[in-house]
């Protein structure tokens, strides 16, 4: 099976005060993100903060939380393919 991923890289430069990047998305209105606990610490309570934040600020309309079962081992494929096909957009996150 071949699939298509994304990358963006966070380095990119910054638009104009008050412009939006050329092709960047302007709202994530009515979309599904979702988040790889990586199993440190803390960052099980961070997303939950982003979550409400993402729902109540931004008209997200899900939030999906999965957790690895540790910090040293990949996501299961199983996993990435379940948020693959049930997320618009999904973020890998670490805590400490």
């Amino acid at each position: 099976m071949t699939a298509t991923v994304t990358l963006y890289d966070p380095t990119a430069p910054r638009g104009d005060a008050g412009g939006t990047p050329k092709g960047a998305r302007t709202a994530l209105a009515g979309a599904v993100v979702g988040f790889i606990d990586n199993a440190k610490p803390n960052f099980n309570h961070l997303v939950d903060d982003l979550a409400e934040v993402l729902i109540g600020k931004y008209g997200v309309a899900r939030v999906v939380k999965r957790r690895k079962t540790s910090a040293s081992i990949p996501v299961r494929p199983e996993v990435v393919a379940a948020l693959s096909g049930e997320c618009d957009v999904v973020i890998a996150g670490s805590g400490d």
